[in-house]
């Protein structure tokens, strides 16, 4: 990955997709506290929480904003105008399904895609379109359309904002292509690290939720208690990096300091490490290839750490061997992996499956995919069979839930 863009003297202009959510709240954070390096440009959200949409809109004067769901766009419309100080120009309002598409094409020099799970395809697409940086926290776009957005992308234009791929990039300056003999992803483990595959059984969706470290959203979360989350990873790793899914290992460290690692040819490793927290990798995406001072809290070196490293075990959580094969496998078939995860995890906080179901029910729907004509098809053409293949995916996924 070449990013070798210089911050310009003025303040980057930032469109942000997914706003109000957790990477959308934190990049805010980052952006208030460093307003001579960004300014806000647009903002977007699903409309699940219109009064803080309102009120960062407010705060932020923003020139456009959009809501995904076309019933928020009545109650966007009135709390805007409501809190809108007078004498100020109105930003222009977008609405519906293609609205954060749309928005992603403003005149900015980032977009930073926070949007949950692969509808944020789209809004990467339009922004590499449109010639725009996209500092990249929605991973399931990158794995849905991987040869899309790797054929879309310019050198320099994608930026990872996930804290594990930020930390590749971080060690991948320490040396060369030639020089790295492989990449090693951490895991924290989840909220069930150390269960067998028989104590997994009657996990409920409330504990699914209660991740020992991170603070995301309802899909995020239960993908990091099946290491779903892992998985998606391994993949976004494979494509932002060019490194082959053998020279790519995940390892448990349940202490979520050490992001990641790369080791190079002659034994030595680098580690990026910090505090868990996320504004420290947003920052740097947006300010990418500089550090911003001040984003985040360091370590506290005067006391005592203590780090440990274990295996995955990969007979309780089957997931990250599961997404190798997909992204093995390449075409759509990752599309396949994460569109079923997504249709299974409804499913299980709607009561309609249980906590094993989930990564069981996606590995029948990639075989049968695998085992199908579809996957003889190759490289998807274009948006059209990327979105087929997750169609395909949901069906199947569904059908399977209905027979059990």
């Amino acid at each position: 990955m070449s990013i070798s863009e210089s911050p310009a003297s003025d303040p980057r202009r930032v469109v942000l997709l997914g706003s109000t959510g957790s990477i959308g709240t934190q990049a805010l954070d980052v952006i208030a506290g460093s307003p001579e390096r960004f300014a806000v440009a647009g903002i977007c959200a699903g409309g699940s929480n219109v009064e803080l949409l309102v009120e960062q809109a407010v705060r932020w004067r923003v020139q456009q904003l959009a809501v995904s769901d076309p019933a928020a766009e009545s109650e966007l419309r009135g709390r805007l105008s409501a809190a809108w100080p007078a004498g100020v120009p109105e930003p222009e309002i977008l609405a519906g399904p293609g609205s954060t598409a749309e928005l992603a094409t403003l005149e900015c020099d980032v977009v930073l895609n926070g949007v949950a799970g692969a509808q944020g395809l789209r809004a990467t697409l339009a922004a590499l379109d449109a010639g725009r940086t996209v500092a990249l926290a929605n991973k399931e776009s990158l794995i849905a359309g991987g040869p899309l957005v790797l054929a879309a992308a310019k050198p320099g234009q994608l930026v990872p904002v996930d804290s594990e791929h930020s930390a590749l990039a971080q060690c991948l300056r320490g040396g060369s292509p030639a020089e790295v003999r492989r990449l090693v992803l951490t895991a924290s483990g989840g909220p069930f690290r150390g269960r067998d595959r028989a104590a997994l059984a009657d996990v409920t969706p409330a504990q699914a939720l209660s991740h020992p470290t991170w603070d995301m959203g309802k899909l995020v979360t239960t993908n990091s208690a099946t290491l779903v989350n892992k998985g998606l990873e391994l993949i976004e790793a494979q494509l932002l990096f060019g490194v082959g899914y053998d020279r790519i290992d995940v390892v448990v460290h349940p202490q979520s300091v050490v992001h990641s690692m790369v080791e190079f040819v002659d034994g030595a490793t680098l580690a990026q490490a910090s505090p868990p927290d996320m504004r420290l990798p947003i920052a740097l995406a947006l300010g990418w290839p500089d550090r911003v001072p001040g984003a985040a809290a360091g370590l506290d070196w005067s006391t005592a750490h203590t780090w440990t490293f274990e295996p995955v075990d990969n007979e309780a959580f089957p997931a990250i061997e599961l997404a190798r094969t997909a992204g093995r496998a390449g075409g759509c078939a990752p599309a396949v992996y994460n569109a079923a995860n997504e249709t299974l995890v409804t499913a299980f906080h709607s009561g309609r499956c249980g906590f094993l179901a989930i990564v069981d029910t996606v590995a029948a729907v990639v075989t049968r995919w695998l085992d199908s004509e579809h996957a003889a098809a190759g490289k998807p053409r274009d948006l059209a069979d990327v979105e087929a293949a997750q169609r395909w995916a949901e069906r199947e996924a569904t059908a399977l839930l209905t027979s059990q």
